[in-house]
């Protein structure tokens, strides 16, 4: 497939994501996907004839990503950031992909009246981990917003996400350990049943730092754990397990 002509921005670049050939442009001074979003697009389900949307998309990493690993029909990515969508959306075009992914500037506060109530099988998201009482937020704004819960709350997330799925539409998140309960009782709150979860570690002898969870809109209980998943074997060697995914 022949690549279009791009014109990067100042700070930007173009950098291969070592799937079909695809690209994603990035501001490094702004925010750049990391291992959590390769981690979510490879636990993610998209069947065939499947219809899909990411919820705080940044960059457009997880439906460029879930489009090359997926049979799905189609993804969207919503990103409130106008910086961040442009990006994404040139990255959509720079992999001549505008037939299977659309990227639209948005709130998550509002996604389902943006987008109609079960409008979608499936919804993937990489959320701010810290609400407004955890951590230091970074000085720079797109940074904060990527990290921090200051344009939307969890509780936003995961209320929308029910709005947009079809019954026994999928949920899949990534978050942070430390949040689980909190996570746990909003999903039920909004008829999310959490199904599977995968506690993901950054080395064997660490604690997990990041949780990846399915959630089905109207199932009924029953938890599975999954086996965990080692990020590293050491400092800069990921597990053969990453490769995966």
């Amino acid at each position: 497939m022949q690549k279009l002509n791009i014109k990067l921005l100042e700070d930007e670049r173009l950098d291969d994501l070592q799937r079909n050939g695809y690209h994603i442009i990035q501001n490094p001074n702004k925010f750049c996907f990391g291992i959590d979003a390769v981690l979510l697009s490879g636990y993610a389900k998209v069947k065939e004839n499947e219809v899909a949307i990411d919820l705080g998309t940044g960059t457009g990493i997880i439906p460029i990503l879930l489009e090359a690993k997926t049979c799905g029909k189609h993804f969207t990515g919503l990103e409130i950031q106008p910086e961040s969508a442009n990006m994404a959306a040139r990255s959509v075009r720079y992999n001549q992909l505008e037939d299977k992914i659309n990227i639209v500037e948005g709130d998550i506060k509002n996604a389902s009246e943006i987008f109609g109530l079960s409008s979608f099988d499936v919804v993937t998201t990489n959320p701010p981990y810290m609400n407004d009482c955890h951590g230091l937020k970074n000085p720079e704004l797109p940074k904060a917003i990527a990290r921090h819960e200051v344009l939307c709350t969890l509780e936003d997330v995961i209320r929308e996400s029910t709005r947009l799925l079809k019954s026994n539409g999928r949920l899949y998140m990534i978050h942070r350990p430390h949040r689980l309960v909190e996570i746990f009782e909003t999903m039920r709150k909004y008829k999310l049943e959490p199904k599977r979860m995968k506690l993901v570690y950054p080395f064997v002898n660490k604690e997990p730092n990041m949780v990846l969870i399915e959630a089905i809109r109207g199932g009924r209980p029953m938890l599975k754990v999954e086996s965990p998943l080692i990020v590293y074997k050491e400092k800069g060697i990921y597990t053969d397990e990453i490769y995966g995914f």
